[in-house]
C-alpha cells in the first residue's frame, strides 16, 4: 500500500534526486576528459600518419630543391642547408597545426557533437581548452618525429645540439598553441571547415614564402626582403633557428614567446565568447 502511494504521488527515489541536482564534473576534470577524447586520434593510424608524413615529405622535397641556396654568398658560412631549413619547418608545421585546431572545431560544430556538449553541464571554455591541449600534444609528437627523421635520414646535426633543437621545437609548439586559439576564434565566426581551410592556407603561404624560411633575407629581392623583415613568421623562425644553431638571442626568443602569450590572452576570451554564441 505504501508503495502504491509513493508511485501515485510521484515521489522521487534518492538516486533521482541526486541526478536532478548533479551539476557536472569540475572544470579541470572536464578539460582532462575532453583532452583525452581528442587524443584518441592517436589510436587511428589513418588519422595520425598523414599528419606525421606530410611535414617529413615536404622537408624531403624542399631540402633537395633549395639545397643550392647554401652555395650563395648570402648564406651563413659553415651551416648545412638541412640545419638551416629544419627549424623553419618546425615553425611552419606548427602554423598548420594551429589551422587544424580550427578546422577540427568547425567540423564538430557541424556534425552535432558540440550540440551534445551544449546539452550537458560542460563549461564552454573546457571544450576549447581540451581541444587546445590535445592538438598541442599531437603537434609535439609531430615535431619529435620530424627531428628524428631529419637526424637519421638527412644528417641533421646543428651546433646547438639536442638542447638547441629541443628549444627550437619548444618555440614552434608554443607558437602552434597560440595560433590554435586564433583559428578556433575564426572557426566560431566562419563555422564551415571548407571556408576556414582556404583562409588559413592563403595566410600560411604568404607568411611562409615571404619570410626567411628558405633563404636569408639578404638573398631576397628588395621589396620582398623588406616584408620578410617585418613578417612575424621570420622572427619566430629566427628564434628557433638561432637556438638550433647554438647562437640564441635571448631577446628574440623571449619576444617570440611573449608575443605568443599575448595572442592567447587576446584571442582565447574572443574564442570562448564567439563559440558560446555560435553554439
Amino acid at each position: 500500500m505504501t508503495l502504491i502511494t509513493e508511485q501515485s504521488t510521484g515521489a522521487a527515489a534518492p538516486s533521482q534526486v541526486r541526478a536532478a541536482h548533479f551539476g557536472g564534473a569540475g572544470v579541470l576534470r572536464q578539460i582532462s576528459v575532453l583532452s583525452g577524447r581528442s587524443l584518441r586520434a592517436l589510436r587511428t593510424p589513418a588519422l595520425v600518419l598523414p599528419n606525421i608524413l606530410e611535414p617529413v615529405l615536404m622537408l624531403t622535397v624542399f631540402s633537395q630543391v633549395f639545397k643550392s641556396v647554401s652555395q650563395t654568398s648570402a648564406f651563413p658560412a659553415g651551416v648545412s642547408y638541412i640545419d638551416y631549413l629544419l627549424p623553419a619547418f618546425l615553425v611552419t608545421g606548427s602554423i598548420s597545426a594551429g589551422l587544424k585546431s580550427g578546422v577540427a572545431l568547425t567540423t564538430e560544430m557541424n556534425n552535432g557533437i558540440v550540440a551534445r556538449f551544449k546539452a550537458m553541464p560542460i563549461h564552454t571554455g573546457s571544450v576549447l581548452i581540451g581541444r587546445s591541449i590535445a592538438d598541442t600534444v599531437l603537434n609535439a609528437v609531430n615535431m619529435t618525429v620530424m627531428l628524428i627523421a631529419a637526424a637519421l635520414v638527412f644528417g641533421y646535426g646543428p651546433d646547438g645540439g639536442l638542447l638547441g633543437s629541443l628549444g627550437a621545437a619548444l618555440v614552434a609548439v608554443v607558437l602552434g598553441w597560440s595560433l590554435g586559439w586564433v583559428f578556433m576564434a575564426l572557426s566560431a565566426w566562419v563555422r564551415r571547415p571548407e571556408a576556414l581551410q582556404p583562409i588559413g592556407g592563403i595566410v600560411n603561404m604568404v607568411l611562409l614564402f615571404a619570410s626567411n624560411a628558405f633563404v636569408p633575407t639578404e638573398g631576397l629581392p628588395g621589396w620582398l626582403g623588406a616584408f620578410a623583415e617585418v613578417n612575424p613568421m621570420s622572427h619566430a623562425i629566427t628564434a628557433a633557428r638561432d637556438l638550433a644553431l647554438g647562437e640564441p638571442a635571448l631577446g628574440t626568443v623571449l619576444a617570440t614567446l611573449g608575443a605568443c602569450v599575448v595572442i592567447v590572452a587576446v584571442t582565447a576570451p574572443l574564442a570562448v565568447r564567439s563559440f558560446r554564441k555560435a553554439t
